[in-house]
């Protein structure tokens, strides 16, 4: 069964129908839409009908991005949480997608902060998913740390993203405890694998530098059963993606 999937920020400019079409001609097992790029979930079509638009064309709605400084707790944060769920349950979309805040705002205690979410989501079917960024700025930087608070308080998973988990200086991955992959590379030779180069991730090819073909041998070989998502930055790509680059990475991964 294929495990391709398609982040929304892959290509950004398609019209959400288009993005579909895309992800079905791919392969896809399903797509991630998002609500960061200058336009509402869906291009503001009602969840329900974009649950029937993918169905129609075999994808699951994976899930939905996101709740930037979800750990920046306060009323705000947790109306922009209350409507990420609602969205997600209105539409099947299976999880939602929280990032920890990579600044210098004060945050909450993250098993408190994951208490009050767990008890938001409940009774709506709806998985969180929290992603650690691996940038030096980042308040939540580890994916052990985001392990030890699933172990404790339940109900969550993690993201993990390949880019992020290189730049963190990371060994470890948590098959188990985690609920997407998401895939892009650095192939460029001279550049620095650090926070600067978020914005110029691109797909995985022979020169990649994140080791994204070790990676997922070690996430199938954990027995991690999700999707690996193309989540992918550099601006030409995002603004006329190319379907057959899309795949050509794909295949490249074994995926």
């Amino acid at each position: 069964m294929t495990r391709r999937a398609l982040n929304q920020k892959t290509a950004r400019d398609l019209p959400f129908e288009a993005f579909l079409d895309l992800a079905a001609d791919l392969g896809c097992v399903g797509v991630e839409p998002r609500n960061d790029l200058g336009r509402p979930f869906f291009d503001g079509a009602d969840p329900a009908v974009a649950a029937d638009m993918a169905r129609a064309r075999g994808l699951r709605l994976l899930g939905l991005s996101e709740v930037y400084g979800f750990n920046v707790w306060d009323d705000e944060r947790a109306g922009q949480i209350q409507a990420l769920i609602e969205v997600a349950a209105g539409s099947g979309a299976e999880t939602i997608s929280l990032i920890p805040t990579v600044d210098d705002r004060p945050t909450r205690a993250l098993r408190d902060v994951m208490r009050d979410i767990l008890s938001m989501v409940e009774g709506t079917g709806v998985l969180p998913l929290i992603e650690p960024i691996g940038f030096e700025s980042s308040s939540l930087r580890g994916k052990a740390d985001l392990v030890a608070a699933i172990e404790a308080v339940g109900g969550f998973k993690l993201v993990h993203d390949t880019f992020q988990h290189v730049i963190a200086g990371e060994t470890e991955i948590f098959p188990e405890h985690t609920g997407m992959v998401h895939i892009s590379g650095i192939s460029d030779p001279d550049a620095l694998l650090d926070a600067t180069q978020d914005a110029h991730r691109v797909l995985v090819d022979e020169k990649d530098r994140c080791d994204n073909p070790g990676q997922v041998r070690r996430f199938l070989d954990g027995g991690y059963a999700g999707a690996f998502s193309f989540e992918v930055t550099e601006p030409a790509l995002i603004r006329a993606p190319n379907r057959d680059a899309i795949e050509a990475s794909f295949n490249l991964l074994s995926l």
